[in-house]
């Protein structure tokens, strides 16, 4: 077990390395799916993940009952828990290829998206387990039997637990006009996350709009994600999740006939835009 001041930086470590690994590739000359990671902590007893499931739907899924369903055994209180969540983002070698596209995902993207992703799911498990392993119960909803697709009747497209939520409530960044989650590295990256019985302070939210990183929504400027979507599904009264989803595949038949394997993406509004890689200039987190 790990003293308590150092919990924090310990599990940062923990994710951080995994990172360097070479566990972090998407092909097989072993080049890294990810860059240097942010992590953030958020409280299982955060009034955010009640207001989800009112928000979202009462099929959200809370920690606390991510946590009782993993482990039923031990016992534990909200206020016990500790979401850790994690952004990774893009390389700059996938930014740049995928910024010369318009239409379809260049090859890198596709493969962070699902080998990326693969990725990700392996940070999960090892985080479970390094965790476990330390007595610090966790579980990764993503990974869990309680996670599912489900439909909003507010935003349609939606599931039981959200990894931009988690990291929103984590102080790792805010959504943007297309809803992509804007961090300190941008929005092009994927996210994740793990409940677990630890006592480790939660990360200061320097916001209390959710729309705070966003130059649409904070100073009526930008936009640029609207002109990057080839669905036409980001304007300025959002995103289009039904465009959205429809155009995405569209991408399939594409990635495979020209990369040979299953995958899918499209992901245009996240490159090539103000907040790519950055919070935007002029806001001031």
């Amino acid at each position: 077990m790990v003293p308590g001041d150092d919990l924090g930086n310990w599990v940062r470590k923990l994710v951080e390395g995994f990172i360097l690994s070479p566990e972090n590739s998407f092909n097989d000359i072993g080049e890294p799916a990810w860059e240097t990671p942010l992590v953030g902590f958020s409280n299982g007893a955060d009034p955010l993940y009640d207001f989800y499931k009112k928000d979202i739907g009462s099929f959200y899924v809370s920690p606390i009952e991510f946590f009782r369903n993993a482990h039923p055994s031990v016992e534990a209180k909200p206020e016990e828990l500790t979401v850790i969540s994690w952004v990774l983002p893009h390389t700059k070698a996938t930014k740049y290829d995928h910024r010369k596209e318009t239409k379809m995902p260049s090859e890198r993207w596709a493969r962070a998206r699902i080998m990326g992703e693969g990725v990700n799911v392996k940070l999960r498990r090892f985080m479970v387990k390094e965790l476990g392993g330390s007595e610090y119960p966790a579980v990764a909803p993503m990974l869990s039997l309680l996670w599912g697709p489900y439909i909003s009747e507010k935003y349609l497209f939606a599931s039981s637990w959200s990894e931009r939520h988690a990291a929103y409530a984590a102080g790792l960044g805010t959504f943007g006009l297309s809803d992509g989650l804007i961090t300190a590295k941008g929005k092009a990256h994927r996210v994740g996350s793990v409940v677990t019985k630890i006592g480790i302070p939660p990360t200061p939210r320097p916001y209390t709009d959710h729309h705070a990183y966003c130059l649409w929504y904070s100073k009526g400027t930008c936009s640029a994600c609207i002109g990057k979507c080839p669905a036409g599904a980001i304007t300025e009264k959002g995103h289009d999740k039904q465009r959205c989803s429809d155009y995405v595949d569209t991408t399939h038949a594409f990635v495979e006939d020209h990369y040979h394997f299953k995958g899918y993406g499209c992901g245009f509004c996240q490159v090539g835009v103000p907040c790519e890689s950055r919070i935007p200039e002029g806001i001031n987190p």
